[in-house]
């Protein structure tokens, strides 16, 4: 039987963000599948009553801290985005959108939307600055805008988001291998320990 790996993301997210960064290698590493479910961080937190570690303040100072340390041994950039939190309604669903559409684009997507979001700190709650970051990765703005609007890209998103929360999810990035969740990047561990 293949392994697989389900990757329920939200852009918002920069423990999500740190996640992305190393999956690919941990899957490929593992022989594993990864299959990226898209959903919405603000559901999941409303019909769990989570919220953001960045409301409490001193654990949300503490949790920057730990997820520069946790960039640093990655080497990769992580900058906290000054416009955080961002509604990433828009970001997920054309995420879930390419991925139902264009799959073959798929991963562009991701990467310049977390680029932008997590290295460039760019406001993507701003439509002309994400119309121009989609434009720079070589997406049609207006195409994916209507996209984004289309019922079934809504009802597969809040369908997604709706799995999560019903499998245990109550915030991002969540994995699981098998029946097995785990919760938060710095539980990649665990998870290559499941696929082994």
């Amino acid at each position: 039987m293949s392994k697989t790996v389900e990757f329920f993301f939200d852009f918002g997210s920069p423990s999500t963000y740190l996640a992305w960064t190393q999956l690919p290698a941990l899957c490929a590493k593992a022989g594993a599948q990864l299959q990226y479910r898209p959903m919405l961080l603000g559901g999941v937190f409303q019909a769990t009553g989570n919220a953001s570690p960045i409301e409490i303040p001193a654990k949300g100072r503490y949790t920057m801290i730990d997820f520069q340390r946790f960039a640093r041994r990655y080497g990769v950039p992580l900058e906290f985005n000054p416009y955080f939190p961002i509604n990433t309604l828009t970001l997920m669903r054309g995420a879930i959108g390419i991925q139902m559409r264009q799959p073959e684009r798929f991963e562009a997507y991701l990467a310049s939307v977390f680029k932008a979001f997590w290295q460039d700190k760019r406001n993507l709650g701003d439509p002309a600055v994400l119309a121009a970051t989609l434009d720079a990765a070589g997406f049609d703005p207006q195409a994916l805008l209507a996209l984004t609007s289309d019922q079934e890209v809504k009802d597969a998103l809040k369908a997604a988001t709706e799995e999560a929360v019903k499998r245990g999810a109550f915030g991002a990035p969540t994995f699981f291998v098998g029946n097995e969740m785990f919760f938060g990047q710095d539980r990649l561990d665990f998870v290559a320990e499941a696929l082994a």
